[in-house]
């Protein structure tokens, strides 16, 4: 049932998102993507904990100075130690000194966790977390208190659970956020305890803040917003420590799309797919292409009669409108596709071509003939583009490959390897002879290939290539086995990606280069004769 009391959305991926292996950012990455997630409507973006590192430190020094429209800045950080008083404990004095608004702070809600973590007196911990909360809340702090583990703790006892609660209430908290930090719940249990928690609580609003280490991070988290909780707690992409946090790219859409839920981010729901795929790129991270909502293959379809439906009643196959988050619908060429297939694709890239006609089925034969040898060309929609353009419109390559070849030495001054790639090109009735060096051959032939063709065509300066992946086909056949190469380029504007096969990994890692290089220039000119 929708509700106009919009959901709070609380981001940590710049600090529990930066427990998951792999995931790091520097100050000046938390600041951008600080701004990135202002923009997009996100309520609170809790940034670190302050004194923990010091780029935790770098960044609530830096985000003083940043003006964001919306959202509020969050520093986190613990409970006071035992037995000493909130005012001298240091952890919390930091907290102050970061200026933020808003604090979070954890406590522990497991009797576990109380006596053989901690080593103290359940009377003591809820102590600490009353005397926190109130230190805090006479600071003029909004502070939001994390019941960490608290699922856990209410199952091994409710009764003690609930007390701990209580102490952050009686110390003032604006928020109770109940935290599954083993991720080990599922969607009947959440759905039990937030309903006694908001009943007992009601005058207090309930957030949920979950864990994906059952796969059901998101499903929980919805699930303890549809008894009444108001507050999200999750990362984008689903960065985090173990398996990750509930991911925010798939909660924030269901939350509107599916649930009918008012947020502050909601009117800027078309631009998610394109902040999931910024964070990833700033965390240095390959975006997960079957992501749901945001993936490229979320809306991406194969078989012929799913491609063909899916064309003519796009909710036949498809549960939301793809651009509603950004995303859009793309149809995939492969073996298994029929002329209704290769249409779509051509007309989604800007290809008109008449379905019945001779060159169509000669081209579908073609194509299953090469994929037969090893292409594949879901992935790499350039090199597909090239080859019907050749095949359909009798596209001229803008250059021709007389010859090449790539040597591969070490150096006796400090035993570096080093490629050295020679390339013959030939531009109309020119040719260019060029060399370069660089550390492996496919970098080397790309600097070579740049260098020949640069002069007469600047525009592949331009080119940058962003992933390379081999594939071995055939592995039987060993170090003879077929390789399939994938490339993925892009100048800034568009991202592309093509692919070569060969029993040679050099020769299908130049027949990628080439294409891509190829398709900037075929781009460029579509481009330009609009």
């Amino acid at each position: 049932m929708a509700s106009d009391v919009p959901i709070l959305i609380y981001d940590t991926t710049l600090r529990d998102g930066t427990q998951g292996e792999g995931i790091s950012f520097s100050a000046t990455d938390k600041i951008l993507i600080t701004r990135k997630l202002d923009q997009f409507g996100i309520d609170y973006i809790e940034g670190g904990w302050p004194g923990s590192n010091p780029r935790d430190m770098a960044f609530f020094e830096e985000v003083k100075s940043v003006e964001l429209s919306h959202a509020k800045v969050v520093a986190f950080g613990s409970t006071r130690r035992s037995n000493m008083k909130a005012e001298d404990d240091p952890q919390l004095k930091l907290l102050l000194d970061a200026e933020t608004s808003v604090v979070t702070i954890f406590g522990k809600t497991w009797l576990l966790h109380v006596t053989d973590v901690l080593r103290t007196t359940p009377e003591e911990n809820l102590a600490m977390i009353k005397d926190s909360v109130r230190f805090l809340k006479d600071a003029g702090r909004e502070v939001i208190y994390d019941a960490e583990h608290f699922y856990d703790g209410y199952v091994d006892s409710s009764e003690y659970a609930l007390k701990t609660l209580t102490a952050a209430v009686e110390g003032g908290a604006d928020f109770l956020v109940l935290c599954d930090t083993n991720g080990g719940k599922l969607v009947s249990e959440i759905e039990a305890i937030n309903k006694d928690v908001i009943e007992k609580f009601a005058d207090v609003p309930v957030g949920v803040h979950c864990h994906n280490d059952s796969g059901l991070g998101v499903a929980v988290s919805l699930a303890g917003v549809g008894v009444g909780a108001t507050m999200v707690q999750g990362t984008m992409n689903g960065y985090g420590e173990r398996n990750g946090n509930a991911n925010l790219t798939s909660i924030i859409p269901n939350l509107i799309l599916k649930m009918g839920k008012e947020a502050n981010c909601k009117a800027n729901l078309s631009e998610l797919r394109e902040l999931s795929i910024y964070i990833d790129d700033l965390a240095n991270v390959r975006s997960n292409i079957r992501a749901p909502f945001v993936g490229s293959s979320s809306f991406a379809h194969k078989g012929g009669v799913h491609a063909n439906a899916a064309l003519k009643v796009a909710r036949s196959y498809e549960h939301i409108q793809p651009e509603s988050v950004g995303n859009r619908q793309r149809i995939l060429i492969s073996d298994m596709s029929g002329r209704s297939s290769l249409m779509m694709k051509a007309k989604e890239l800007g290809l008109e071509v008449e379905e019945k006609s001779p060159e169509m089925k000669s081209f579908l034969d073609q194509l299953k003939s090469l994929e037969h040898k090893g292409y594949e060309y879901e992935a790499a929609d350039a090199s597909f583009k090239l080859l019907l353009s050749k095949f359909l419109r009798h596209h001229s390559p803008f250059f021709t490959l007389q010859g090449y070849r790539v040597m591969e030495g070490r150096r006796d001054d400090n035993q570096t390897v080093v490629s050295e790639a020679t390339v013959k090109i030939q531009v109309e009735d020119v040719t260019h002879h060029c060399v370069a060096e660089s550390t492996g051959p496919v970098s080397a032939l790309y600097k070579a290939l740049s260098a020949a063709l640069s002069a007469d065509f600047p525009a592949i300066n331009q080119v940058e290539l962003r992933d390379f992946k081999v594939r071995i086909l055939e592995s039987e056949n060993g170090v003879d086995a077929k390789t399939r190469v994938f490339i993925e380029s892009s100048d800034g504007e568009e991202i592309w990606g093509t692919v070569g096969a060969s029993d040679n990994i050099v020769a299908a890692s130049l027949e990628a280069l080439l294409d891509s290089l190829e398709y900037k220039l075929l781009k460029d000119e579509n481009v330009g004769s609009e």
